[in-house]
Parts: structure tokens; C-alpha cells; sequence
């Protein structure tokens, strides 16, 4: 039997989908600029006084695992395809075509690591710190400084006491796997949370499931945290992503889709009162460091930032190495963890006036996969065409929005309050 035209149209977005995901499959951006236990060493071998040894000859020691030039051509025939196919304002193809330069960009920013051009790129794929939300507005850098100081008031305070770390993995992962089989069968979606011993994070998500290092140690907030961050976001959208049966690609995630997922991760976070004051001082910190690299900061000016916040100097050479991985110590940052704050603020406002507007059907989309902020309106436009499925798992704060749209009515109208003003008025009972 002959094809319909309607068939016809939804295999060839199929049949491209698969073409992106297929080619970003080599590309592992992490794994290809962390620094390797050597350097970790022998940085404190030289009694942490000296730069890390790592320049540009050091990651061209390390492949890429894939052929620059060559994948950057795929990705580029995609694109040409997707435009011959679709037509050049088809909104899937637009789509499509986006992931590719993108995709092309992130190549080249591996192929730069070690160089200047390293830095600029990952600015344009992930932001700078300089940036601000609207214009006029106040920057993330700003942002940074500003929860610092709020932060550095509740850290006085002997009311929110630090929980000991006493959970071992094993357990960990027993009761990871109890809440995130329940929460996600309803969707069908199987979930596995694994002992890993290869991963130097305490947990990492993966397609269909969870990794926990074997040697962490945990409280019952850490896991809360990873209940909601790891597995009702991450996995959430992964999940949901590959479940969609014509736009496979959402499925996988550029690199500009890091600011919506990390910010969406936040934001669960904060609403499912999963979140808590060091955590938030943890990642207003990153901001700072980032912030500081930008004006010219090297590692040891950032190792030592993060060691007058309080971190032992294993915790600070962990965090300082995150902000100048595939950078060297004196060549500028790595933005990528700007994602967590710039997410969360651009979610938030997004929510406002979604509720303000009555357009509470747009927030579920932000589920449907590994999606930008920025595609909500093609994502509702592909769902009442069905090309995209609604997304199977949902939050629970997002499946039943009365709660969240209740909050948001009254966050529109505190956001408008002069809190200089509330300050002074209010100075007598705090």
C-alpha cells in the first residue's frame, strides 16, 4: 500500500531525528576536558603552590574518540538535508538545523581545548557571567554576589544545623531504587539505580538509569536531592524523550538544552522542597568562580576563593577544576555551570507568565524531552500536530499545577514589592 502523504512527512522527520542522534553519539563534551587523577596529584605533591600542569599539548595527548573534521561534515549534510527535505521554515526543521550548528560548535570547542577559542566558545554555548537577564537588570555575576550575601546571614544561624553523612551507597541505592520505581511506574518506564565505581561524581544519570558511586556516603536530604534532580528531571526527560515516536532527537540534548534542564532541575528542586541553603551557597559559589575567571582569575586564585568558603582543599581543587576543565589555569573558564542559576531565574520567570497568561498547558512541555526553553512554542505547536506525545512522566508538582499556578499568582505580585522598603519596615522583628 502505497504511502500518505502524512506517513511520508512524519518518517522523513523520523528518519533525519535519527541521523542527529546517531552523530552526537561520540561526542562526550565531560569526559573529553576533565583533568586525570596525574594532575589532581601532582598538584598536591607541590604543596598546592603551583599551577596544574595542563596546556594545550595535554589534550591533544588525549583523542576525541571521532574525527573532528569529519563529524562536523555529517552534522553539516543533516542540516543540508533537513532544509532540502523540510523546507528552510518548516518548525521541526528549524529545529533540527539548530542542533546541528550546534553540535558543529561543540566540535570545534572540543578541537580548541587548551586555547583561547576554547573559552569563547563555550561562552556562546552555555553564557558568561556578565550576562543579564533583560536589559538593565542585574547579571548572574550579580546574582552570585547577592545570594552570598543572603547565604552568608543563614550560615549564622544555628537553626539549620548540618545533617551527618552516615548513609553508605548500598543503602543509598536501595531506597533510590524504591522511590524511583514507584514514581515512574506509573509511565511504564522501568528505572534501575546502580553501584558504579567508575564515576567521580556521587551520582550520574544515564538513559534508563542511576549511578551511585560505591565508596559515597550520603543523608536522607542528599537523597531527596538526587530523588528530584537526577531522576524526575534528568531521567525524566530522557525517558519521556525516548519515548517520542517521530522526534527522536528530543530524546538527546544539545548543549543549549543544559541551561533548561540544569535550570529545570533547580527549579524541581526548590518547589518539591527537595533544595537547601548550602546547596544553593555551593552553586552561587560556582557562579563567583566563573565570574572571577572571566576578569582574569587563574586556578590557584579560584582554588583559593573556594578554600575561604569554608572547603577542604580536596573539595576546593574539585571545584576549582571544574570551572578551567578543557580550559589551562590562567586561560579563562568553562561556563557550563552557569546553567543551574541561568536556568532556574529564565524557568521561573517563564512560569510567572505562563500563570499570569493562563497558558498553564505550556509548563508540561518542558517534560516532553531534552528540549530548550526557547522550543515551548514548537513543542506545542508538534503536540496538536502529532509529531510530538505529551510527556509520560510528570512530576507530581507538575501533573496536578494547582499548587505551583497558587504560588505563582502571589509571586507576581511579591516581585513587584521594594524590598529595600520592606527591610526598613519590617527591621524591628528580625
Amino acid at each position: 500500500m502505497a504511502q500518505s502523504s502524512a506517513e511520508h512527512y512524519h518518517q522523513t522527520i523520523r528518519d533525519l531525528s535519527d541521523r542527529v542522534v546517531a552523530a552526537q553519539k561520540p561526542i562526550r563534551i565531560l569526559d573529553a576536558i576533565q583533568w586525570d587523577n596525574r594532575i589532581r596529584e601532582d598538584f598536591f605533591r607541590n604543596g598546592c603552590r603551583e599551577q596544574p600542569s595542563v596546556d594545550r599539548a595535554y589534550y591533544a595527548a588525549r583523542s576525541l574518540g571521532f574525527d573532528p573534521e569529519g563529524l562536523r561534515g555529517v552534522f553539516h549534510a543533516i542540516e543540508r538535508d533537513t532544509v532540502r527535505q523540510l523546507g528552510q521554515f518548516n518548525p521541526v526543521g528549524k529545529l533540527l538545523a539548530r542542533m546541528c550548528r550546534e553540535y558543529q560548535m561543540a566540535v570545534r570547542m572540543l578541537e580548541a581545548r587548551g586555547t583561547p577559542e576554547f573559552g569563547h566558545l563555550s561562552e556562546e554555548l552555555y553564557g558568561s557571567a556578565s550576562d543579564a537577564f533583560h536589559a538593565g537588570d542585574p547579571s548572574l555575576a550579580d546574582l552570585g554576589r547577592l545570594m552570598a550575601d543572603t547565604l552568608g546571614n543563614i550560615d549564622g544561624s544555628e537553626v539549620l544545623a548540618p545533617e551527618p553523612r552516615d548513609i553508605p551507597a548500598a543503602d543509598a541505592v536501595a531506597w533510590l531504587q524504591q522511590r524511583l520505581g514507584d514514581a515512574f511506574s506509573d509511565a511504564g518506564f522501568p528505572v534501575r539505580v546502580l553501584l558504579d565505581d567508575g564515576i567521580v561524581a556521587d551520582a550520574a544519570a544515564g538513559a534508563d538509569y542511576l549511578k551511585i558511586r560505591h565508596d559515597a556516603v550520603f543523608n536522607h536530604r542528599d537523597l531527596r536531592l538526587l530523588e528530584v534532580h537526577e531522576g524526575w528531571v534528568h531521567l525524566g526527560t530522557t525517558l519521556n524523550g525516548q519515548a517520542q515516536p517521530v522526534c527522536t532527537f528530543l530524546s538527546k540534548g544539545p548543549p543549549s538544552s543544559t541551561v533548561t534542564q540544569e535550570g529545570l532541575a533547580i527549579l524541581m528542586e526548590v518547589i518539591a522542597f527537595a533544595s537547601y541553603p548550602s546547596r544553593l551557597r555551593k552553586l552561587s559559589n560556582r557562579v563567583r568562580a566563573i565570574a572571577m575567571a572571566e576578569d582574569g582569575a587563574t586556578f590557584l586564585d579560584v582554588f583559593a576563593f573556594f578554600g575561604e568558603q569554608g572547603m577542604s582543599e580536596q573539595d576546593a581543587y574539585n571545584h576549582a577544576s571544574r570551572v578551567f576543565r578543557g580550559s589551562t589555569p590562567e586561560l579563562g573558564p568553562f561556563t557550563k555551570d552557569l546553567s543551574y542559576n541561568k536556568g532556574f531565574i529564565m524557568l521561573y520567570n517563564f512560569l510567572q507568565l505562563a500563570v499570569r497568561k493562563g497558558r498553564l498547558d505550556r509548563i508540561p512541555l518542558l517534560f516532553c524531552g531534552k528540549s530548550t526553553l526557547e522550543d515551548i512554542p514548537v513543542l506545542a505547536q508538534l503536540v496538536d500536530e502529532g509529531l510530538v506525545v505529551p510527556p509520560r512522566f510528570l512530576p507530581p508538582q507538575i501533573r496536578d499545577l494547582n499548587g505551583l499556578a497558587a504560588w505563582m499568582c502571589y509571586g507576581n505580585f511579591l516581585g513587584r514589592l521594594n524590598l529595600d522598603r520592606i527591610e526598613a519596615d519590617y527591621a524591628h522583628l528580625v
